[in-house]
């Protein structure tokens, strides 16, 4: 069993010390290729260093979280970053209407700036949405956005078939595994096509609640990503292979990678 985590904040301080260990237990796991997340321009170079150093694929882009630092020098900055090879993904960029840490004006400008550099490049997007539907649905739909993931998706069945008409791929995380919060998505999970299921951890968050015995601190990692395959398996009443199989080929589709793990979409490496 080989499977694809596409989204991992391997830049996080949770992982100062033991970031290659890490990494090899997830391969240990059968986690074969592991998309470090981009959050901000300093975090998506940080991403593209420990992509190199550990040989995997890296997304560069803001998170909404900072769209209140961004500035002229930012679409600038990722879209020269965007050139790396390790660079696969726009992202993680989206609308989060939950902790308002931005402004919603700031929010949806830098939203906005990173889809169309998306476009540009011809890259995928990496799409964060927090209680934010249906603006967001109705800014990808303007901009006909239609190479994305719904990166961690927790929403509803209104919300879920929005994103499904536009083509969109739709990530499960550890979600489905809580029982409080998570319960709707064993049955929504059903309704997502086959070709469109993408599967990630989002580490250092989102340990799946029902993961026994619980990591040192809660932390999670890309080697729990099994756990979830399994979990969203026995909610599709199908073999976990089969799932593991589906969205590793559907990641590779979606990010347009070649043999080497790296973007067939990157035009040349970083300059110094």
């Amino acid at each position: 069993m080989q499977l694809f985590d596409i989204g991992a904040n391997l830049t996080h301080s949770a992982f100062a010390h033991d970031l290659p260990q890490t990494v090899r237990r997830a391969r240990e796991a059968g986690v074969t290729r592991i998309m470090v997340t981009g959050t901000t321009v300093d975090e998506s170079m940080a991403a593209i260093r420990t992509a190199d150093e550990l040989d995997l694929c890296a997304s560069a882009g803001v998170h909404p979280h900072h769209a209140r630092d961004c500035g002229p020098q930012t679409i600038p900055a990722l879209r020269e970053l965007a050139r790396h090879p390790r660079i696969v993904a726009i992202g993680e960029c989206g609308l989060d209407f939950n902790r308002n840490y931005s402004t919603h004006p700031d929010q949806e400008k830098w939203f906005v700036a990173q889809l169309e550099l998306g476009l540009e490049l011809g890259l995928p997007l990496f799409l964060h949405s927090r209680d934010a539907h249906p603006r967001f649905y109705e800014i990808l739909r303007h901009h006909d956005v239609k190479q994305a993931v719904a990166h961690c998706f927790t929403g509803e069945k209104e919300e879920l078939h929005a994103y499904l008409k536009l083509g969109l791929y739709i990530g499960i995380t550890g979600w489905i595994c809580d029982e409080r919060r998570g319960r709707h998505l064993l049955e929504l999970v059903k309704e997502v096509p086959k070709e469109r299921l993408l599967l990630e951890t989002d580490p250092p968050y989102l340990t799946p609640r029902d993961l026994k015995p619980q990591p040192k601190a809660r932390r999670n990692e890309p080697a729990f990503l099994p756990h979830i395959a399994r979990a969203v398996a026995r909610a599709l009443g199908r073999p976990v292979e089969e799932i593991a199989a589906e969205t590793t080929r559907n990641a590779v589709r979606l990010f347009r990678l070649n043999e080497s793990g790296s973007s067939a979409a990157a035009q040349r490496p970083l300059a110094a």
